[in-house]
């Protein structure tokens, strides 16, 4: 792990081949070059070896333009394609285990959705958290209610790794999220299902900057 890889997940896409209105590959190229900065790679119901090949195609394109490459869940395929972390919901294997098989040099990330959960990923290790959904969202519709950019704020008194916001963001609410204090954002439709998803990531890249500077200067 390094600074570059923490600073990367300033703008996170989380992969859904399902939204594309183009080809998948050539949507994540031109999110990429829109700016985004970290990939996550989460595609359920894929048999292994058609992920390790989908896995294998984003590690090179991620390499290209020096975005992190995060594989959802599946840590055997992360080390097979030499990805730069792992990502972890609640039903992954525990994270201890996780953090011995891929070593300390790796990102370790897990979703958390309430306070509770955001302070016992903080406790477990975890390099960074994903924190959601702040707006209501189609994927956690009925399932999870909206926290709110207020709960970011509050959350940053207490856990001190990159707080990485999430549902129901896009370019008409990301900076009131980066206001309280959210140290990334990460989308999947806001990108994935848009017309043009270079200029629908540059126009979030664009938003996120102004904050990063202010933050390190």
């Amino acid at each position: 792990m390094n600074g570059q890889q923490i600073n990367n997940l300033s703008l996170m896409l989380i992969t859904d081949r399902n939204l594309c209105k183009q080809s998948f590959l050539h949507t994540i190229k031109l999110a990429l070059k829109g700016g985004a900065k970290t990939i996550q790679l989460r595609e359920k119901g894929i048999p292994t070896h058609e992920l390790y090949c989908l896995a294998r195609e984003l590690r090179k394109v991620t390499l290209e333009f020096h975005a992190n490459f995060i594989i959802n869940d599946r840590i055997d395929i992360a080390l097979a394609v030499e990805a730069d972390g792992v990502h972890l919901g609640w039903q992954s294997l525990p994270f201890t285990v996780v953090k011995r098989l891929i070593g300390s040099e790796k990102l370790i990330g897990i979703s958390t959705h309430s306070r509770q959960e955001a302070l016992q990923a903080r406790d477990y290790g975890a390099d960074y958290i994903t924190f959601g959904p702040i707006f209501n969202t189609p994927s956690k519709k009925g399932l999870l209610l909206p926290l709110g950019t207020e709960t970011i704020r509050k959350l940053k008194n207490e856990v001190k790794i990159p707080i990485i916001a999430l549902g129901g963001i896009h370019k008409n609410n990301i900076e009131s999220v980066l206001c309280d204090g959210a140290d990334g954002i990460a989308v999947i439709s806001s990108i994935m299902h848009d017309d043009n998803p270079e200029e629908a990531t540059r126009c979030l890249y664009e938003k996120i900057v102004p904050f990063k500077q202010f933050i390190n200067s």
